[in-house]
């Protein structure tokens, strides 16, 4: 980034906010339902997108507005020049927080896949959700499971050294204290830790039980 460019800041540029001329009720008038974040957390190999992308294809179905932002994904766009170092990690957190949070002020229910393991920057994602429907969802599966899971062989990696800042082995995860859900993928099965997220996404956002 250009150094001239890098130094003009929100502090040093007065910036207004624009307000769109499609508000946020005739949205959810035409969506028939609320936009909204479901923030998918968990170890690699947890199941984070297996249940993502199982919870999208379903609501698309029913003919809601969602869309999947999926860590992996993002890192060969968005996030591109980022490492894995926390300060990266963070920063990785606050983009994703951003673009799903437009997302859910478009109308759309944004389906967010994402290790994100400190707790103060998943709450930050929280924070800059406007209408407050964000769903914490600590996808819960031990280590030894998730090592099961890993077709990549990213464990094998990390336990040997090769593979630095690997959450889980030499970097922290830290569970959600008080998420909306916590499904178990080490003993329960896809079908049955998705029909879990889609109970709270029924009750907290599209309020119309029929649609699911």
């Amino acid at each position: 980034m250009p150094a001239a460019f890098a130094a003009v800041s929100a502090e040093s540029h007065p910036l207004a906010r624009n307000e769109h001329a499609v508000d946020r009720r005739a949205r959810v008038d035409r969506n028939g339902h609320e936009g909204a974040v479901v923030w998918l957390t968990g170890l690699s190999g947890s199941g984070k997108t297996t249940l993502a992308m199982a919870l999208e294809r379903s609501l698309f179905g029913r003919g809601c507005e969602a869309y999947v932002l999926d860590g992996d994904n993002l890192r060969h766009g968005l996030n591109s020049d980022l490492g894995f170092s926390p300060e990266d990690r963070s920063e990785n957190i606050r983009r994703v927080g951003e673009v799903a949070a437009l997302f859910a002020d478009a109308g759309v229910i944004c389906i967010v896949a994402l290790i994100s393991p400190y707790r103060a920057d998943r709450a930050r994602a929280r924070a800059a959700v406007k209408n407050g429907k964000f769903i914490e969802v600590h996808v819960a599966a031990s280590v030894d499971i998730c090592e099961t899971r890993d077709p990549r062989g990213l464990y094998k990696l990390a336990r040997s050294g090769k593979l630095k800042h690997f959450t889980g082995i030499d970097a922290p995860y830290e569970e959600p204290i008080t998420p909306e859900v916590i499904v178990n993928t080490d003993r329960e099965d896809p079908a049955d830790s998705l029909h879990v997220i889609e109970a709270i996404v029924r009750r907290a956002i599209l309020r119309e039980e029929e649609r699911l």
